[in-house]
């Protein structure tokens, strides 16, 4: 297996893990929180999407799929348009609130595409590419999108585990 099937199996999996967090669930069990200080089932999937669209979008020298295809304009939030949610604070994440699940899985869907049009066209060598020379040593482009890929697991992980929280609260 090639890297960067491996690259693509693994963005696929959050994917998968997303969906099955998400559908079903209404506008007010997404946002609902464990207690005032924890992440929303929205949050928590906004932000890794947003992450993996930044991040990718940035190594690929693509616009972002949240502003090309005005998912800002249809997710409304009160955040300036470049935001990821890094940084948020607990306030700052009960704003994010969707209409539906269906908000969350269009969007998301949106960018697991673009992420495998971008990763399924690289080669070996490309991984290599340093993507940003902030760190030391600079991140190669295939540290970037397995740093995106932990990242966004850990999300819909506790994603997961805030619906499992969720249903053991009501008794389902």
């Amino acid at each position: 297996m090639k890297a960067t099937e491996v690259l693509a199996d693994g963005f696929g999996r959050i994917r998968e893990v997303v969906h099955e967090v998400v559908e079903g669930l209404s506008a007010d069990e997404l946002a609902a929180r464990p207690d005032p200080g924890a992440n929303s089932i929205a949050w928590l999937v906004w932000h890794l999407t947003r992450v993996q669209d930044d991040h990718v979008a940035d190594a690929a020298r693509r616009e972002q799929v949240w502003h090309a295809q005005g998912w800002a304009e249809r997710f409304a939030l009160p955040f300036p348009a470049a935001a990821t949610g890094y940084g948020h604070t607990a306030q700052q994440v009960g704003k994010v609130r969707v209409e539906s699940g269906e908000l969350l899985l269009g969007y998301l869907d949106a960018v697991h595409d673009q992420t495998l049009a971008f990763v399924r066209g690289l080669a070996a060598a490309d991984l290599e590419r340093v993507v940003d020379e902030g760190w030391d040593p600079p991140v190669t482009l295939g540290v970037r999108l397995v740093s995106v890929l932990s990242d966004d697991l850990q999300h819909a992980g506790q994603a997961a585990y805030v619906r499992g929280a969720l249903h053991r609260r009501r008794g389902a």
